[in-house]
């Protein structure tokens, strides 16, 4: 959202953020925005219930009350007799803003961050978390082996699945995919990866549906991460020979229980490839940060090694010295990593990460998936493969053309280019 608003306002808009108390960025890092806080009211039980589905459910359910008074607000300001907004733009999930832009009279558009087929398993193949949820609770592992009829290449393991309410996903999903008054639907992808899917897609949405990604491409170089960055790996890899460091990050989310992080640490160690790994202060179960490094790595990994709580992974994956990237496979890390050429291990936590990794691996084949248990020597192999081997190599060329694709997209001329001039055409013509 933040990449899509500075590339609005490189093209005149003013950009103002609406967001919850909840989870909100430091306006200091933004000073071309405006931050206008929206009370959420999340009751305790929620909060801390662990459940997404019902925290989104309960944002949804508390916040559009307070987003009217917010654009109300707005739309008094300085006496002005009418609305100054073009346009509200809002996170797919947070449906209450279209029922209140309507409710205010504005138009609106729906920005999805996830990949097209993550939507489409839920307008094809309606019955498919049903169907998972039936065969987990049902025990029998070979059934999730088996193919998700008319979801080729899917598995029912892949299909997206977030921890908590089961039921509340689906029906939040529905509601999510049920546009009622939104003008356009826009999407962070690109022509290139999903053009059939995205034709086939938009013949079930009765409005525009626009590929602009990928947006921290097109956006106009400013700050877009909540979490401090630390830039010494970057100094680190200018060291660093050309496509011969891993680079290592499980996304902001994703937790690892201490055994499997020993047995990480110990398979990136041994694979003897240098490694910039990201562990983000939590994720490691009993720790405040890394104290549960195996005794000897440190010292073991010393020249080859470079451990961050967080880095800037644009740059990081963008560097001359990145030659692959072990990742929890969310869409913003793939769309980084395909952008810039370079192919992946994945390890697939929740959600939509599964699909993504299935995609990856299976048809544009720009990586390969690391299942099951951690094992030091799996994971030696692993780095090895992706590093050192023909086939790592042959993925890394693969990549590297999309590279080439993504870059002609987004020049003048190319379907993301577009896409982005008809959406500022069509928030002017609102």
């Amino acid at each position: 959202m933040l990449n899509l608003g500075s590339r609005l306002h490189s093209k005149g808009f003013s950009i103002v953020i609406a967001h919850t108390q909840f989870n909100h960025s430091n306006p200091s890092g933004f000073p071309c925005f405006t931050f206008a806080s929206v009370p959420d009211c999340l009751p305790k039980a929620v909060l801390t219930s662990g459940d997404p589905a019902a925290v989104v459910v309960s944002l949804n359910t508390s916040c559009g009350g307070p987003l009217c008074q917010v654009l109300s607000d707005m739309m008094a300001e300085d006496g002005a007799t009418e609305s100054k907004i073009s346009c509200v733009i809002y996170d797919m999930l947070m449906h209450c803003a279209e029922a209140a832009a309507h409710y205010m009279k504005l138009p609106s558009m729906a920005l999805r961050t996830s990949r097209l087929v993550a939507s489409a398993l839920s307008w094809f193949s309606p019955n498919c978390l049903g169907y998972k949820r039936k065969v987990i609770f049902s025990g029998k592992d070979r059934s999730l082996k088996d193919p998700v009829p008319g979801a080729y290449p899917l598995s029912c393991k892949d299909l997206p699945l977030f921890p908590g309410d089961i039921e509340l996903m689906m029906q939040l999903s529905g509601r999510a995919n049920s546009l009622k008054t939104s003008s356009a639907v826009l999407w962070n992808t690109v022509d290139c990866l999903e053009k059939q899917l995205s034709d086939k897609l938009q013949k079930q949405y009765q409005v525009p549906l626009s590929s602009l990604g990928p947006l921290h491409k097109v956006a106009p170089a400013s700050p877009t991460r909540m979490l401090e960055e630390e830039t010494d790996c970057l100094l680190w890899l200018d060291k660093q020979a050309d496509n011969s460091v891993i680079y290592v990050s499980l996304g902001s989310l994703a937790l690892m229980e201490a055994g499997e992080f020993a047995q990480m640490a110990w398979g990136l160690a041994n694979s003897g490839q240098p490694f910039s790994w990201v562990v983000q202060p939590g994720s490691v179960g009993g720790s405040e940060w890394v104290e549960l490094l195996p005794e000897g790595f440190q010292e073991a990994t010393r020249e080859t090694g470079c451990v961050v709580r967080w880095a800037p992974q644009k740059d990081a994956l963008a560097h001359h010295a990145a030659g692959g990237f072990w990742t929890h496979g969310g869409w913003n890390s793939t769309l980084v990593s395909v952008s810039e050429g370079v192919p992946m291990i994945c390890r697939p936590c929740f959600g939509n990460q599964n699909v993504n990794a299935r995609y990856l691996c299976y048809v544009r084949r720009v990586g390969f998936e690391l299942e099951g248990d951690l094992d030091q020597t799996e994971v030696e192999q692993a780095v090895r493969r992706l590093m050192m081997d023909e086939e790592g190599e042959e993925m890394r060329r693969r990549a590297a053309a999309f590279k080439d694709q993504i870059e002609l997209s987004i020049r003048e001329g190319g379907s993301s280019h577009t896409a982005m001039e008809e959406l500022v055409n069509l928030i002017i013509s609102l």
